[in-house]
């Protein structure tokens, strides 16, 4: 599935920050915030509007304030209009500061809403910026099964069949922790992360064929799950092809490109015999060691070459002699 553009609904901004309503527009839960950016009108409180982006939510701060009380009411009637003429989602006062009864009266006039926070102005600023990023980060939904071994999280993809939802099964009796089956919700952190979770619907549970849906946190309990994870590592289960040369060393670093970051990505042959929890784990550690500094097949590849270079280097000695 393709990534999309999200929104985030007023109402859970005012739920997470425990934001106190001062007036509310028509249908205010309901408005979608589309962009993470925040705005501090002190310019447009000005008159100047050059760039302005109706889409952001206003801040308005100690310093906006002091700025409104060193002006006529009329003055600050007619700032107030320009701003609240433009369809902002809403003015949000920090500090817990009055607003000024002109702020009031043009809100009511342009049926715009007011918000206040007992939060100083940066601080508020700061998380809000964060929790939209996060609300209204770029995301797409992949077929597979996402878990957290040794700290690592680990997407497993393949056709349907493969056998994924079984290895997950095993690893998660191992004491490996599972984050979704099927379906994995992935979205791009302001960081450039990757952070999967499994939609509200099928959250937990994991389809087995034979058996039917099980509960993993009611058989295994609460350890067997966790709501997120990043994932470090994509490994791709095919089934085994003869006619197919598979890597053998793992000196090439192959990636994976997902929402523009790079993921490091492994294809792991799959046929009868082969304990697919246990490879699984080792590649979880061994991608760990590597995010480390230590890779194992270029230590190997070098050791292997200093050999060579070592018995060249004897026998050319002896054939000077």
């Amino acid at each position: 599935m393709e990534s999309a553009t999200y929104s985030v609904k007023l109402k859970a901004l005012i739920d997470e920050f425990k934001l106190e309503l001062l007036r509310g527009g028509e249908g205010y839960e309901d408005t979608p915030i589309v962009i993470e950016d925040v705005n501090r009108p002190g310019l447009q409180l000005t008159g100047f509007f050059d760039h302005f982006d109706p889409k952001r939510i206003e801040l308005l701060g100690l310093v906006e304030c002091t700025y409104l009380g060193g002006i006529s009411p009329q003055a600050r009637r007619d700032a107030f209009e320009k701003l609240f003429s433009y369809p902002i989602p809403a003015l949000i006062i920090t500090r817990s500061l009055e607003p000024y009864p002109e702020c009031m009266e043009m809100a009511e006039k342009y049926d715009r809403t007011i918000l206040r926070t007992s939060e100083t102005t940066s601080s508020f600023m700061s998380d809000l910026i964060g929790f939209l990023n996060n609300s209204l980060a770029p995301r797409i939904t992949r077929h597979g099964v996402l878990l957290e071994i040794y700290g690592e999280g680990v997407l497993l993809l393949g056709e349907s069949g493969i056998g994924k939802s079984e290895t997950a099964i095993e690893l998660v009796k191992r004491g490996h922790r599972l984050i979704a089956d099927d379906a994995v919700d992935i979205k791009r952190t302001e960081n450039k992360l990757l952070v999967g979770t499994a939609p509200a619907l099928i959250r937990h549970y994991i389809e087995l064929r034979g058996i039917g849906v099980v509960d993993v946190r009611q058989l295994f309990g609460m350890g067997a799950v966790k709501e997120q994870q990043e994932i470090d590592l994509i490994i791709n289960l095919e089934h085994w092809r003869n006619d197919k040369i598979y890597d053998r060393l793992g000196v090439e670093n192959l990636y994976t490109e997902v929402l523009d970051v790079q993921i490091p990505t492994l294809t792991v042959p799959v046929q009868p015999g082969r304990n697919l929890a246990v490879i699984i784990e080792v590649a979880a550690m061994n991608n760990r060691h590597k995010k480390m500094g230590y890779n194992a097949a270029l230590a190997f590849t070098q050791q292997i070459n200093q050999h060579f270079d070592q018995a060249l280097s004897q026998q050319n000695q002896e054939k000077s002699r």
